[in-house]
């Protein structure tokens, strides 16, 4: 047997429920009439419906009031609020103003995009959207499609991988692409590919994967190389290098960012590979469309002129 979906519902005429509301709340007719710009008329006989399809008076007269019954004032708070949630929800969306705003977004990161990402954005949003708050959440993994689905968070920020799926529920945008490099400490001269194989290996996993875009590339040459030490937070990575005979790849424009902070040298990666690329999702059906849609402007302009002076 089929089970029928909201049966008190199914028959009773939801127009109504604005007419008991209007009633309950001013205790008039007439008054309920105006606010409802309804003859008196047509707000009696939108009662005399309501009152056959509840099985209630709901209202009776006591000189020029209307007084509700016991069952009307049970029924009053959840129809006063079911009316104020879904007027809120189905208004239209009011045009996002970035100046004035003080939404609240959840990105999730890995602590590398957002490196790549923050410093150029919050740059431009101390200008244009001073009251906009942000918060960063750990990628759980990418591209956090069910994360994003659920509305857990409004933009996810990952980065070109060995699987590289397109789903068609999300929306990309490619923030930047770069050229994979290698660290090492400053003792090293030269790194061929002999010496890369034959050296040790730090690998950023941010979600503990078990083999990264530079191993896949190496397995389809017929090689492997010596993974000493896996760590899913690129803050300690460099420093690590640093100090050890470690090697470590990593894009081009994060190795820069960090030689003055880290005792470290820069190499060219001694194999080809496709270059790395830090992408920006969001799902179709985000539930803070403005705002997010002007941020994901924001974004896109900021990565055209990132993209520009690579």
């Amino acid at each position: 047997m089929m089970n029928i979906m909201h049966p008190a519902l199914r028959r009773l005429d939801l127009n109504l429920l604005p007419v008991f509301d209007a009633i309950y709340r001013h205790s008039s007719v007439r008054l309920a009439a105006d606010e409802l710009a309804m003859s008196t008329s047509a707000l009696s006989h939108a009662l005399s419906r309501l009152r056959i399809s509840l099985n209630d008076p709901l209202f009776f007269r006591e000189g020029h009031r209307m007084c509700p019954s016991v069952y009307a004032t049970q029924l009053a708070p959840a129809i006063a609020s079911a009316l104020k949630f879904l007027n809120q929800e189905l208004s239209p969306q009011p045009e996002f103003d970035a100046a004035v705003s003080t939404a609240c977004l959840q990105i999730a990161i890995t602590d590398f995009t957002a490196f790549c990402i923050f410093p150029a954005l919050m740059h431009t949003l101390q200008h244009t959207a001073p009251g906009l708050r942000i918060e960063l959440r750990y990628l759980p993994h990418s591209p956090a499609l069910t994360e994003l689905l659920a509305g857990e968070v409004d933009l996810a920020l990952g980065f070109s991988t060995s699987e590289d799926i397109r789903y068609p529920e999300l929306e990309e945008i490619g923030w930047f692409e770069d050229e994979y490099v290698v660290i090492s400490n400053t003792d090293r001269t030269q790194l061929t590919l002999e010496e890369y194989l034959a050296a040790r290996h730090l690998v950023v996993t941010p979600w503990n994967e078990k083999q990264g875009v530079l191993d896949l590339q190496l397995e389809r040459m017929g090689y492997a190389r010596q993974i000493a030490i896996k760590t899913p937070s690129m803050l300690s990575a460099p420093f690590i290098v640093a100090e050890s005979d470690l090697l470590m790849a990593l894009p081009r424009f994060a190795a820069e960012k960090l030689m003055p902070a880290a005792n470290i040298k820069i190499f060219a990666l001694p194999f080809d590979i496709h270059r790395f690329e830090v992408k920006i999702y969001s799902h179709k059906r985000s539930g803070q469309r403005s705002v997010t849609n002007w941020l994901k402007a924001t974004l896109r302009s900021l990565a055209e002129g990132v993209n520009a002076g690579r």
